[in-house]
């Protein structure tokens, strides 16, 4: 991935890592940042409308298949989750870091969103959280963020990405 800074944002479901995101990007972008988002996702969703020139296209085998409008183009690469880094690695002169939310289990550095009423913190058992948003009982002595405290969170990321914290062991 040539270094692209990049970092998961993982938690249960409804723990508020989308509302993160929305916060954390525009705050990242004040910053001077120019930033990518990607959401994953463990279960399968149709890239493509069913029944779209664009499912059809990629169901004929096409090796990328891409929707252009005024508003923006979108690529679908046929591609596994665990080759996202790869396909990323070509923004990397576009974006100066990567968000993903989601990808429990992938190599990315991570945040844990957390809030009570949910399962075990994930940072209990995961080596690779760099810090906790939320009150989780993280085990272990980590940086922790009030989910309002987006400035907070953004100042600890812009740290760890000037000590090349968020670059992907083997990257």
């Amino acid at each position: 991935m040539s270094g692209l800074p990049a970092l998961s944002l993982i938690g249960w479901s409804g723990a508020g890592k989308t509302t993160l995101l929305l916060r954390l990007v525009p705050e990242l972008r004040a910053r001077g940042l120019r930033v990518g988002v990607v959401k994953h996702s463990s279960h399968a969703h149709a890239l493509h409308r069913e029944g779209s020139d664009t499912a059809r296209f990629a169901e004929g085998g096409a090796a990328l298949v891409g929707y252009a409008t005024p508003a923006g183009v979108q690529l679908s690469l046929p591609e596994p989750p665990e080759h996202l880094l790869a396909v990323l690695a070509p923004f990397a002169g576009r974006v100066d870091l990567v968000l993903v939310e989601g990808w429990k289990d992938g190599p990315l550095p991570k945040v844990e969103v957390w809030r009570e009423g949910l399962e075990a913190p994930l940072a209990l058992t995961r080596p690779d959280v760099l810090a906790g948003v939320g009150t989780p009982p993280l085990g272990r002595e980590l940086p922790r963020f009030a989910p309002e405290d987006v400035a907070g969170l953004t100042t600890f990321l812009l740290r760890c990405r000037d000590e090349g914290r968020l670059v992907p062991p083997g990257a």
